[in-house]
């Protein structure tokens, strides 16, 4: 099967569903977890709410499946048996992506554990388990890469930070051309933006969808440093890489600004990667992680100004980030066939 021939949609091209997975390990979450599945339940809702999209969730057992049925009661909802190491599914699962008739296909990749750092049981075969599980026609690749570390525009350019996608961690045995190469052929991409570092302390590495999002083709948003801000120095950084980027189309990006959570800590005075851009673009809402700062309302009101059609809500992420993301980082979209080959 030749990848030159799919291409990953944009988030906000209409979605089918929403692939997401219970917080179910309390060996994990500790005492966090009952705060931790509110939140959840939460951000879940917001999709669902107002006929969004269907919630796809995984469940590793009948007790965890029972209270994903309760907290989720009145939504579009379908329990997938599907163990899993963390609910990290915009890593762990297949990214959808169209082919070459329109049809929605599940891609799937390799996953180490973001570099061995995090090696959970399951995790490195969620990604099999959920194409089988949609019913979609799915293909595999040995590439091993995240999908949080990859951001589409649906026009053929794909951002990505060097940091994550060229880390010896992940694909020692090939050159960034290489790697390169084979990120585009599984997008559909046709040009590979560059930027250079991600936040402190972020064991994904750089991950993308923390540091810098398309919010339409073309546009790009980013956060500006907030005063004590321990991200002061990469985030100006990527204001100036940003701004230098040309899309695949020849267009310089345009970039559009929301502030920084500012310095966020856990239990122990540890910076957290906290990221006000690791919002879910879903069919019907927006929904952005905050995290108790000063800063909260203005990243919901730049959001509104980025989706004027969509109803844009904020939610407290900050538990969940004690375990090392937000909310694009435990969801996966399932896109719709591609509109104008269903006509």
């Amino acid at each position: 099967m030749d990848t030159a021939l799919f291409r990953q949609p944009a988030e906000w091209a209409p979605h089918d569903a929403v692939w997401l997975a219970w917080p179910s390990h309390a060996d994990l979450w500790l005492e966090a977890l009952p705060d931790v599945q509110a939140s959840f339940a939460q951000f879940a809702r917001a999709i669902a709410r107002d006929g969004g999209e269907r919630l796809e969730v995984l469940c590793p057992d009948d007790e965890r499946a029972d209270e994903a049925r309760a907290a989720l009661a009145g939504t579009d909802l379908r329990i997938h048996r599907i163990p899993f190491g963390d609910i990290w599914l915009r890593d762990t699962a297949p990214v959808f992506v169209h082919d070459a008739k329109g049809e929605v296909v599940a891609s799937r990749f390799v996953f180490n554990g973001w570099g061995g750092k995090y090696v959970l049981p399951h995790d490195a075969d969620v990604s099999e388990a959920v194409a089988a599980a949609s019913g979609l026609r799915s293909t595999a690749s040995s590439l091993v890469l995240e999908g949080g570390s990859i951001e589409v525009d649906g026009e053929g350019s794909v951002l990505t930070s060097r940091q994550c996608l060229l880390n010896p961690n992940r694909n020692p045995g090939l050159s960034e051309d290489e790697i390169g190469a084979q990120v585009l052929r599984a997008c559909g991409g046709e040009a590979l933006l560059w930027v250079t570092d991600g936040l402190v302390n972020d064991h994904t590495d750089g991950h993308i969808d923390t540091i810098a999002r398309f919010v339409a083709p073309g546009v790009v948003a980013l956060m500006e440093p907030v005063a004590d801000d321990p991200n002061r120095d990469v985030l100006r950084r990527l204001v100036d890489e940003v701004r230098a980027l040309r899309d695949a189309r020849g267009r310089r990006i345009e970039v559009v600004t929301m502030p920084s959570p500012g310095r966020v800590t856990d239990g122990n005075g540890r910076v957290m990667p906290a990221s006000h851009l690791n919002f879910y673009i879903g069919n019907r809402a927006v929904v952005v992680p905050v995290y108790g700062t000063a800063y909260d309302d203005a990243a919901g009101r730049a959001v509104e100004a980025w989706f004027p059609g969509r109803r844009v809500e904020t939610v407290q992420a900050r538990c969940v980030l004690e375990g090392g993301g937000a909310f694009h980082c435990i969801s996966q979209q399932q896109p719709s066939r591609r509109a104008e080959e269903a006509r």
